[in-house]
């Protein structure tokens, strides 16, 4: 049964990362973690029981999506509403609100905040090698680390399910990945701490664990992306000339200008923004991104828990055949700051970037922010060598490998700004923190289909307005 949240930091006080404690040695920093099970055993993390007076999951939806575009809402809860597994993507608010309900041992680290399984992945850094790590980070914060397991933990199950898996399958993924994390993360415990800084799961790294077969698959899918990757081949599909100028072809109805932003012009308030953003770049990039002239920027409909907040993509070019695409995205209060403070930065894409800087090994090099009228947003490539996992195609054999580079990558990313020995001596050497997570992932997997059906009921009765998309 879950038990009240120990420790939890008043939404009006700054959420700071809790650091390494100076001084510690690695035996003392081990106790420490290992005495922390006095209070909050590794056990109290199993099952999950609905604390008392939880907010109506529907309702939650609706009040994660105040101060969006309107227009687009229906097509988030179309997004929504298609399984249990896109329902639980989009309904990061309803599990952040749960889980300030459940046991914390009182260690802290940078969270994700979302670390649902289809946020991780494989992308390419400034000298062009591909890693792997977390790669979506709108909901990033100084939190108890648990909160980031408990998110991803319960996704292998929900997805699992999804694929029509058995729930015998989906434990042993779910175990997969929560060992993994642990061994993960007494590895890391020993590591000095520039060793650690400079750790990254590279790709050379996760094949050379594949089975042959699927060693081959995965390199034929790098090939691939490293040609996406190019500006030329994203050009032709997504721009279009117009008066002999280069600008975003309309692609309803993920990609479209909006009637205050025709196709080629560029308000004066976009351009103070994009100058504030080119601000926040070090030098170096600021003399790169002077390189290339804005040309156009258009509305960008992403994913599913995104959907509806200002998503852009803007082209730049330095020549007539040399294109720069940038996504920018808005980036709205963290859901973990009613359960664990409120961030130290004023621009919430500030934070996003702080989050990005602090839990990547590596970030992308137009890696910026900046502040609107009334909105904050943070800026980066539209597209880096991104390898997403293909969730939908995955069996029993993907799903257990995939469980694996995940745990290891969010240990990686929570060793960065935490105590690494200190989550080592608390988890321990043994399954009983696994096991513990994986119970309660079943039982919150089972908490997220009554609220997906919660939220189908609302739409059949025309309480919720849905717009459903062909092919999606």
């Amino acid at each position: 049964m879950a038990t009240k949240a120990k420790g939890r930091v008043p939404s009006s006080k700054p959420a700071p990362a809790q650091a390494p404690a100076k001084g510690l040695s690695r035996d003392e920093a081990y106790a420490l973690g290992k005495k922390l099970r006095e209070a909050c055993p590794r056990e109290s993390h199993a099952g999950w029981t609905p604390p008392k007076g939880r907010p109506d999951a529907v309702a939650l939806v609706l009040e994660a999506e105040k101060g969006r575009m309107p227009d687009l809402l229906p097509l988030r809860h179309g997004r929504m509403a298609k399984s249990a597994f896109t329902f639980y993507r989009g309904a990061a608010l309803t599990m952040a609100s749960d889980l300030a309900s459940t046991p914390v041992s009182g260690l802290r680290v940078q969270c994700c905040g979302d670390a649902h399984l289809c946020n991780f992945g494989g992308f390419a850094t400034p000298e062009r090698k591909i890693i792997f790590s977390i790669n979506d980070l709108d909901e990033t914060l100084p939190a108890p680390w648990e909160w980031d397991v408990k998110r991803l933990a319960p996704s292998f199950v929900v997805a699992c399910r999804d694929n029509g898996l058995s729930d015998a399958v989906a434990k042993d993924v779910v175990l997969t990945c929560v060992r993994s994390y642990r061994e993960s993360m007494a590895e890391f415990s020993q590591m000095k701490t520039l060793e650690l800084w400079y750790r990254a799961m590279t790709a050379v790294e996760l094949i050379a664990d594949l089975p042959p077969a699927r060693r081959k698959m995965l390199v034929k899918r790098i090939q691939k992306e490293q040609a996406k990757s190019r500006g030329e081949e994203l050009f032709p599909k997504l721009a279009e000339q117009r008066g002999g100028v280069p600008v975003i072809r309309d692609l309803l109805p993920t990609i479209f200008h909006t009637p205050d932003n025709p196709p080629g012009e560029i308000q004066k308030v976009f351009r103070d923004a994009f100058d504030v953003y080119r601000g926040t770049l070090p030098h170096s990039y600021q003399a790169l991104l002077d390189r290339f002239e804005v040309r156009d920027a258009a509305v960008k409909v992403v994913g599913v828990g995104s959907v509806g907040t200002v998503c852009m993509v803007l082209l730049l070019t330095a020549g007539d055949d040399d294109p720069l695409f940038l996504q920018i995205k808005e980036a709205r209060a963290s859901v973990l700051e009613p359960y664990a403070g409120k961030s130290e930065f004023a621009n919430h894409g500030q934070r996003v970037v702080n989050g990005y800087r602090l839990m990547q090994p590596a970030s992308d090099m137009f890696l910026g922010y900046s502040r609107g009228r009334t909105r904050d947003f943070f800026f980066r490539q539209l597209r880096d060598m991104k390898l997403g996992p293909l969730v939908e195609t995955f069996g029993k054999e993907e799903f257990s490998i995939y469980a694996t580079f995940c745990g290891r990558a969010l240990a990686l990313a929570h060793a960065r700004s935490g105590n690494s020995t200190a989550l080592n001596g608390y988890m321990g050497k043994s399954d009983v923190f696994d096991k513990a997570i994986a119970s309660f992932s079943f039982e919150y997997a089972d908490q997220n289909e009554k609220d997906h059906s919660a939220l189908m009921r609302a739409i059949k009765a025309g309480r919720v307005e849905a717009r459903f998309e062909e092919g999606r």
